[in-house]
């Protein structure tokens, strides 16, 4: 197990941001304290070749002017939330539109955009990086000021696990994700069809044309979003107006339990997605299309990478009826997810 730091580059030439690479052994993970980015993700094949399984950028410059939310912590609300509006108490919050006529990620400057406090976590059997921040009262629009730590910590099982823990002295409301794109043949080489996928859920929430549910709860049986036995992402992609871009509404037997299964066959590479949220955003780069490119030097094309998004459902501070995202003062706010190679 081993972790170095190096400076990544600055922010408006003066603020330092720090690249974090740490291993055990046979998964190298990269990590900046900008946006708490995970740059690269390392893993072997089946013959025991590395590649890249992230989709990223080389520079820092490039991560600030046009990441499409490359390996970035997602807050202080993931996903979208309806015309950017919700209400607690009586009283109504307003937050940026900078998606449509909603409110997506947290805002224009949220979690993804910021500069974490970054220290090295090193045990015997684990390596990673502890991040803080302080969001301020009505930053983005968001109630109270929200102290949050979230830790990327990397063990000998090929598990890297994403612990966030949050408090607030304001009745507020959060929704923390993160937000990689990963190819499993490797970032850059080819799009993402040919992953075979399951998704423990047998059902997803239904939405309009902004993205924004319904409320409905709809079955996946005998549809085009049934991932409950595995079953290659582009089987059936073309079925799905835009794209793979949906919450699927986990099932859960306990708290923490495995949410997702991705299995790429040339490289031979399984992914597994456990966590303690409720619900799963899948998402098929549908908006990739050929104009970013990658650090490797290659054109990111549509569907080269996939999202699976633990998280809460979106918009649910206007929908009751879904899993509370409410979190009172000075109670603590904590979230699990592993992903496993």
């Amino acid at each position: 197990m081993n972790i170095t730091k190096e400076l990544y580059g600055k922010i408006n030439n003066s603020l330092d941001v720090y690249l974090f690479t740490f291993t055990n052994g046979k998964i190298t993970v990269k990590l900046i304290n900008y946006g708490g980015i995970i740059t690269s993700l390392l893993v072997p094949d089946k013959q025991g070749k590395i590649d890249d399984v992230v989709l990223g950028f080389k520079t820092l410059k490039e991560y600030q002017k046009k990441n499409p939310y490359f390996g970035a912590l997602i807050g202080r609300y993931c996903n979208r939330i309806a015309k950017g509006k919700f209400t607690i108490n009586g009283i109504e919050y307003n937050l940026a539109i900078n998606d449509g006529d909603n409110h997506l990620h947290g805002g224009k400057i949220g979690f993804d955009k910021v500069i974490w406090r970054a220290e090295e976590i090193k045990k015997n059997h684990e390596v990673g990086v502890r991040l803080t921040y302080i969001s301020k009262d009505m930053e983005e629009g968001y109630p109270g000021d929200l102290d949050v730590t979230v830790d990327y910590i990397l063990n000998k099982n090929n598990e890297l696990t994403i612990l966030y823990e949050a408090i607030c002295d304001k009745l507020t409301v959060i929704n923390f994700t993160h937000h990689s794109y990963f190819n499993l043949a490797g970032e850059g080489k080819s799009d993402i069809l040919n992953h075979k996928l399951m998704i423990n859920a047998d059902r997803f929430t239904s939405v309009d044309s902004g993205s924004i549910p319904t409320g409905e709860l709809l079955t996946v049986k005998e549809t085009a979003m049934d991932f409950t036995a595995s079953d290659t992402i582009g089987s059936r992609i073309k079925k799905v107006k835009g794209g793979y871009d949906h919450n699927y509404v986990l099932n859960k037997d306990r708290d923490f339990s495995l949410a997702a299964k991705v299995y790429e066959p040339e490289s031979g590479r399984t992914m597994e997605v456990l966590t303690t949220e409720p619900g799963l955003q899948f998402y098929s780069g549908n908006y990739l299309d050929g104009t970013l490119k990658g650090k490797s030097g290659k054109l990111y094309e549509k569907h080269f990478g996939f999202c699976l998004e633990a998280q809460h459902f979106p918009d649910s501070p206007n929908h009751p009826e879904f899993p509370g995202t409410l979190l009172k003062p000075g109670e603590i706010y904590r979230q699990k997810t592993v992903y496993k190679f």
